[in-house]
């Protein structure tokens, strides 16, 4: 997004430059600050292999029992299937399962990559629903009969009603770190 008003302010500068009599002045020089490095890790290559293995699979058909690529998925099997390929870590198979599992819950302005979001779809408190939270207020899920695999948000009026939770799965040191 600041990219592209960037963008949208230096065109208007040039426009306007170009409407005037004399030369604008130069834009200023912005010197970037230094990074200070913390000696906690910025990386994991486990929350990271999590992340590429479920964006990798938008796109695949859902399947009510499903919980493979070649089959299909439905929401829970999707994660199951990511958090063993990618992370080595066996969750429980259905939604209601895992949401009373032994995890920390974590608060949803506290999300980071990983994580996994469950929902109340179906109207009133029982969870019937679950995604992995990406980043950036996104989530990976496998939603109903007829679509596939697919990235939304969790701001979307819908899935923000529908919210009921998150939990943590990796471990602390396996976090990717959300700005």
């Amino acid at each position: 997004m600041a990219m592209l008003a960037r963008f949208a302010f230096l065109s208007l500068a040039a426009l306007l430059a170009a409407c005037s009599s004399h030369a604008p002045a130069p834009p200023p020089v912005v010197v970037a600050k230094p990074v200070v490095m913390s000696s906690q890790p910025s990386f994991s290559p486990v929350a990271a292999d999590v992340l590429f293995r479920a964006i990798g699979l938008v796109g695949t058909p859902y399947r009510w029992g499903g919980n493979t690529p070649d089959s299909g998925f439905d929401c829970s099997g999707l994660i199951k299937y990511v958090y063993g390929d990618a992370a080595g870590i066996s969750l429980p198979r259905s939604t209601r399962e895992m949401i009373v599992m032994r995890a920390p819950s974590i608060d949803i302005n506290s999300l980071q990559s990983g994580d996994l979001v469950f929902f109340a779809t179906n109207g009133g408190s029982q969870v019937s629903h679950a995604g992995i939270y990406v980043g950036e207020g996104r989530f990976v899920h496998a939603p109903r009969t007829g679509g596939t695999v697919r990235l939304d948000f969790l701001s979307n009026s819908y899935w923000a009603r529908a919210y009921l939770q998150a939990k943590r799965v990796l471990p602390q040191g396996h976090l990717a770190q959300n700005p």
